[in-house]
This record gives C-alpha cells, sequence and structure tokens, in this order.
C-alpha cells in the first residue's frame, strides 16, 4: 500500500493523479467520497459510469425501475440481455466489473419524502439523474435542509441543462423555479423524445461536477447555469444568484419539511386514484368501465393491460369522441404520471375519471 492506494489502484488511476492541481490528495478525497445518484437513467448512467472509473469511494444508487427496450437508446449502463431486469441490479454489476476498489449500495425505492434526508445526509454530494418535477423538487429541497451539494441535470429533446445547487451561498433550484410547474404542462421524454446522445454529454458535466466538488479543485457551476443546445452546437451560460426570497433557501424560508410534489402539484388528486387490486375486482365483478392507456404505441406493443384503448396522452383533447360519458374511465400509463395528466383533463371535461396509481408497473408486478 502507498498513501492508502494499493498497487493496482496506484497504476488504474496514474493518468489523474499525474495531473498538477489534482495529485494523490484529490484521488484520496474522491476515494473517501460518499455520492447519491438518484436516478440510474439517462443522465445517472454516464454519471455513474464516470464516478466508478475515477474512483469514488462509496456510490449508493436509488432507482427501482427495471430495463426496458426503450431506455437503451440512452441509457448506457444496459445492454439488450438486461430487459427486463432490475436497473438496480444491472447497473451494480457493470460498476463492480468496471472498478473493483470501490463500494456499490443500492436502495431499490421510489425517492420519496419517507427517505429523502436521509439518504441525502449520509452523501457529501447528491447527483440528480431524475425525469421528473416531483423529484427534482424534493432532491432540491432535501440537499438544502440537509447542507449536501446537488448537482444538477436535465434534458428535453436536442437542449440540456446542469448546474450545482445547494452548496454553500450558492443559489438553488427554486431560485430558478420557485414551484413546480402544473401537471401535463411539460411532456417527459416518452412524449416529446430525446436525443439519445445529450444525457450522456449532461450526464457527463454532472460527473465532471461531482468530481470537482469532492476533490476541491477547478470551477464548479455554482450560481451559474449551463444550457447546452445540441441541435446547434452552442453553450451558453447564465449567472444564477442565490434570491434571498426563495421560499427553501432563501433568507426567511417559509418551506421547512419536504413536500411530496406528486400529489400537492396533481390537480387530479383527491379521492380518485385507483389501485391494481381495485382494479381487479372490477374486472372480476363486470363492473362497467373503460380502461383507456395513455402510452406510446411503442410502449403499447411491448407490454399492455387486456382491454385496454390505446389513446396516448398527446392525442388525448382529440378523441373525447371516443370515450364515453356513463360510465367509469380507469386511465393508466407506464408508472402514473402521465395518466395524472390524462385524469385532470378527463375531469375538466366531465368525465368519471380514474388514475390507475403506479401504472403498468404495479400491474405487472401484482401478477395483472
Amino acid at each position: 500500500m502507498h498513501g492508502g492506494f494499493s498497487r493496482d489502484e496506484l497504476i488504474r488511476y496514474s493518468r489523474q493523479t499525474s495531473l498538477p492541481d489534482f495529485g494523490e490528495e484529490g484521488q484520496r478525497r474522491l476515494k473517501a467520497a460518499r455520492v447519491l445518484i438518484v436516478g440510474v437513467g439517462g443522465l445517472g448512467s454516464p454519471a455513474a459510469l464516470y464516478l466508478a472509473a475515477a474512483g469514488v469511494g462509496q456510490i449508493r444508487l436509488v432507482d427501482f425501475d427495471a430495463v426496458d427496450i426503450t431506455n437503451l437508446q440512452r441509457q448506457i449502463l444496459y445492454s439488450t440481455p438486461d430487459v427486463g431486469q432490475p436497473k438496480l441490479a444491472v447497473a451494480a454489476a457493470r460498476l463492480r466489473a468496471l472498478n473493483p476498489h470501490i463500494d456499490v449500495t443500492l436502495h431499490e425505492e421510489p425517492f420519496g419524502v419517507r427517505n429523502a434526508r436521509q439518504l441525502v445526509e449520509d452523501a457529501d454530494v447528491v447527483l440528480d439523474g431524475s425525469d421528473n418535477f416531483p423529484t427534482r423538487y424534493l432532491v432540491n429541497d432535501a440537499c438544502v435542509m440537509s447542507g449536501t451539494p446537488n448537482v444538477y441535470g436535465s434534458v428535453f429533446r436536442f437542449e440540456g441543462q446542469a448546474s450545482v445547487f445547494a452548496a454553500p451561498n450558492g443559489p438553488c433550484y427554486r431560485c430558478l423555479h420557485p414551484e413546480p410547474p402544473p401537471m401535463g404542462l411539460i411532456p417527459s421524454c416518452a412524449e416529446a423524445g430525446v436525443l439519445g446522445v445529450l444525457p450522456g454529454v449532461i450526464g457527463t458535466i454532472q460527473a465532471t461536477e461531482a468530481i470537482k466538488l469532492l476533490a476541491g479543485i477547478g470551477e464548479p457551476l455554482i450560481g451559474r447555469l449551463l444550457l447546452y443546445d445540441a441541435w446547434r452546437a452552442r453553450v451558453r451560460e447564465i449567472t444564477l444568484p442565490r434570491d434571498p426570497s426563495c421560499p427553501v433557501c432563501g433568507d426567511s424560508p417559509t418551506i421547512r419539511e419536504l413536500i411530496a410534489y406528486d400529489r400537492t402539484c396533481d390537480p387530479s388528486s383527491g379521492g380518485i386514484d385507483m389501485t391494481v387490486d381495485e382494479l381487479k375486482q372490477w374486472r372480476a365483478d363486470g363492473t362497467k368501465h373503460l380502461l383507456v392507456d395513455v402510452r406510446e404505441p411503442s410502449e403499447h406493443a411491448q407490454a399492455h393491460i387486456d382491454g385496454a384503448l390505446l389513446i396516448p396522452l398527446g392525442t388525448l383533447q382529440d378523441n373525447l369522441d371516443k370515450l364515453p360519458a356513463d360510465q367509469p374511465i380507469v386511465v393508466h400509463c407506464k408508472s402514473g404520471g402521465r395518466s395524472a395528466r390524462a385524469v385532470a383533463m378527463l375531469k375538466a371535461e366531465g368525465f368519471d375519471a380514474h388514475n390507475l396509481v403506479g401504472g403498468m408497473i404495479a400491474w405487472s408486478e401484482q401478477g395483472g
């Protein structure tokens, strides 16, 4: 052992430790570091690979999804034989094979109010690889309340963003966007599409920022929002100061407890959710209803619930005439997000609509 490193480690990291502003001290800091990655998808995949390769000692992964064939266009941790397998199991095996000197811890559960503070407080840096607003706000708020830097990234079609939030004296995500947008306002990747390489670019930037923070080198993206336009190959930067009136990180914060925005920002919530067991009972009893699948045709073709009518969310408004006004409508998508937006739309139009909690994932897991 030399300075806490084995001979293999010294050779493995030699290209990195030879950097004049990094050296063995920077590598030692990485080895002692703990990084929490929330979501091991398009952003989390490249970030996890590069952090493992760089020698971050403890990488903690939070996800509860399975590998889907539509993931493979951008989620480079996974391969075709992995389709149907739990993401975390596949990711852990890949990262450990890449670097056996690191420790990979798995949290196969949703990142929610119940576990957010503990997961964040046990990390030195959090890397946000989430793909939805409720989780993004929860990550931000937990990081601010715990004093843990949040390496943020997001992608949409051909554009990506990255920054470092919740660092000392720096802004948080709410300084940029104080409140989540109404559900349905911004389409998901499944609805809008995303250039496959784009999450790789942004996820790698996130890994870079995490390494800089952990090793104490360079100029992290604190107070700066990086904007990448892949279509035009342009990079811009926006100065983003901390907002003294921010409801979380401001001088007089009004949000002091974590909030589950998957409920509070969902206008359809409030007694109209339906569980898988309840839907099964309706089907067994012959209760009259229409089941509507608002996923995309490619998702429906891979797996679907018998009898479901496919109407992608983006076309729902134009197909209201296909829906009955005299019976309940049960709406489902992959995990419940798009269907919640659909239910809000249908309720506004006067339909008796219900959202299938957990969507196709829950239906499959519960033997539907």
